[in-house]
């Protein structure tokens, strides 16, 4: 059995433990909320996109999850600016042109007003002009992917929030909280990992001005470092145990269930 973190990301947040690049150095990381030691993420969400993400403790898990290759759905409710009618719904639906290639095809729909938590900070809103929330599930991961579908056809994005990866849904946790849980890869997910692959997760971290996907230290050492440079840059956080809410995870891959949620009331100084 691997562990599993389902967290659902606050906005600004980046995705890795350490603060990378010089743009992201006052940002919030993973080590203001996470306190376990080696777990990583298992693919990324933008620092202003909100919701789920998963960590993990395991590299092939890692792997299957966010290797495009195994075509992992990802459902995301998107509030765009106007109201977009039936070609633009079919535009998101066939496949966008963007700068680096055609999307493929994808599902979109129009859904009323979803009940979510009140962003930090609230959405630039104007006062003439409508918005419009919309379903959209992708099976690849382009940078920036969503928002430049809803801008390619001519609806811009003003919040983004990831609810659904796969069978794992944010469904009961709240942002800035964590559901850990165990998971089981079946044996037909496992055959078509890459021969010699570890079984310790890649460590996503960069170090500032790298751009390309080697590892900013060795894994074993990253997150000690991480907790001790978010301890110096952050108050700490009241977490509380809270077991409501429980997230639907049936399905496959299998998942154990036995979790604690731990929330982060507020969101970190940074």
């Amino acid at each position: 059995m691997s562990s599993l973190l389902l967290f659902n990301k606050p906005y600004g947040v980046i995705s890795q433990f350490s603060a990378g690049s010089s743009g992201d150095k006052d940002r919030p990381t993973l080590a203001h909320y996470i306190k376990l030691p080696n777990v990583y993420p298992a693919g990324r969400l933008d620092h202003d996109s909100e919701g789920l993400l998963l960590l993990t403790d395991d590299g092939q898990v890692q792997h299957h999850i966010a290797h495009p290759a195994h075509k992992l759905p990802k459902t995301y409710w998107v509030q765009v600016e106007g109201a977009p009618n039936s070609y633009a719904l079919t535009k998101l639906r066939q496949g966008v042109e963007l700068n680096d290639g055609i999307t493929l095809p994808a599902e979109a729909r129009l859904i009323p007003t979803p009940k979510l938590w009140e962003r930090d900070p609230p959405i630039r809103s104007r006062i003439n002009i409508p918005t419009q929330w919309i379903e959209i599930i992708i099976t690849e991961g382009k940078n920036r992917q969503i928002r430049r579908m809803t801008a390619a056809v001519g609806h811009p994005t003003l919040r983004l929030v990831r609810v659904k990866i796969g069978n794992w849904t944010l469904e009961g946790i709240a942002p800035g909280e964590y559901k850990a849980t165990t998971i089981n890869l079946p044996k037909s997910a496992l055959a078509d990992m890459p021969r010699g692959r570890s079984n310790r997760p890649q460590n996503q971290d960069r170090k500032p001005g790298r751009t390309g996907d080697r590892p900013k230290q060795d894994d074993q050492q990253r997150p000690q470092r991480a907790a001790s440079n978010s301890d110096k840059s952050a108050k700490p956080t009241h977490r509380k145990t809270n077991t409501s809410g429980a997230t639907d995870i049936s399905a496959k891959p299998s998942v154990a269930t036995k979790v604690i949620i731990k929330p982060s009331r507020g969101k970190p100084s940074e």
